[in-house]
């Protein structure tokens, strides 16, 4: 025996051979070395603090292995891994009227131009649907208390180019009071290319509210001979004597509306019409 053999590199243990990690997806085939038992990945739960594989063989019939080392792929020996979870997509958080809602951002210092509404129930379901957009570009909504004196308050809004105005008008429909006051407006000069009016055709703007939101068939029909909305509140057997009582009906009608989605598209094209109109670049 010759003293030359020995070294300390004889002494020491053998190294432990690092396994190849491998993630069990589903369809992997593996076998355990175990058992003998070969079979693709069907199932991974987690129980009991450890992560279980299914394995089915050739004849569909299922047996569970904790997951670990002790597995062949094609021979070579693997310690089978829990898959990585997948990271869940970014959720886009949107608005209620549909758009993108943009994050952190405080709101603009209000620009000059503006929308003009018929009402105080109109700028509420406005805002309640559009504020955060509204917000972002620094559009203010206001209430007209009616269009009469629209030419001449729109005369005095002084509109330009970088002071546009929208206008949005009850029961704007062919040869009605409200289309005349509107086509003598856009006679006048100033409103030529800086203002834009549209309108829906509805008696009222309560009437923007799809019946299906307020679970009723379509919106009552109410004679000439009674104030529409006082009509209205009667129909549903709500009080509606007072205005008080208006505004708490409105109140509650104004409470189903969630999203866009509860609303008439003959409005919601109208109103971003408007938007797109006021927040256009200036040529």
């Amino acid at each position: 025996m010759h003293y030359n053999d020995w070294g300390p590199q004889d002494l020491a243990a053998p190294k432990a051979r690092v396994l190849r990690k491998v993630p069990a997806a589903r369809g992997l085939v593996v076998e355990d070395v175990q058992t003998g038992w070969v079979g693709a990945v069907v199932r991974i739960e987690k129980s009991g603090g450890m992560h279980i594989m299914e394995l089915a063989d050739r004849r569909d019939k299922v047996r569970a292995f904790p997951l670990g080392f002790g597995f062949l792929i094609d021979g070579e020996p693997v310690e089978v891994v829990a898959p990585a979870p997948v990271a869940a997509a970014p959720q886009k958080t949107r608005t209620a009227s549909g758009s993108v809602k943009v994050e952190g951002l405080r709101a603009q210092v209000a620009k000059a131009s503006r929308i003009w509404v018929e009402g105080k129930h109109d700028a509420e379901l406005v805002e309640k649907v559009w504020g955060d957009d509204l917000r972002v570009e620094g559009i203010v909504v206001e209430p007209l208390r009616g269009i009469d004196d629209l030419t001449a308050a729109v005369k005095d809004f002084a509109p330009g180019p970088n002071r546009r105005l929208g206008v949005l008008v009850d029961h704007l429909v062919p040869n009605s009071k409200e289309s005349r006051i509107v086509a003598d407006l856009m006679k006048s000069p100033a409103a030529r290319n800086n203002v834009l009016v549209v309108g829906h055709p509805y008696v009222d703007v309560w009437q923007a509210i799809k019946p299906a939101t307020l679970g009723i068939p379509a919106w009552p029909v109410i004679p000439r001979t009674m104030e529409w909305k006082v009509g209205i509140l009667r129909a549903f057997g709500w009080p509606h004597t007072t205005a008080e009582d208006i505004g708490l009906g409105w109140a509650r009608l104004l409470s189903r509306v969630n999203n866009y989605a509860d609303l008439e598209p003959s409005l919601l094209g109208r109103v971003e019409e408007v938007i797109d109109f006021l927040t256009a670049p200036v040529s």
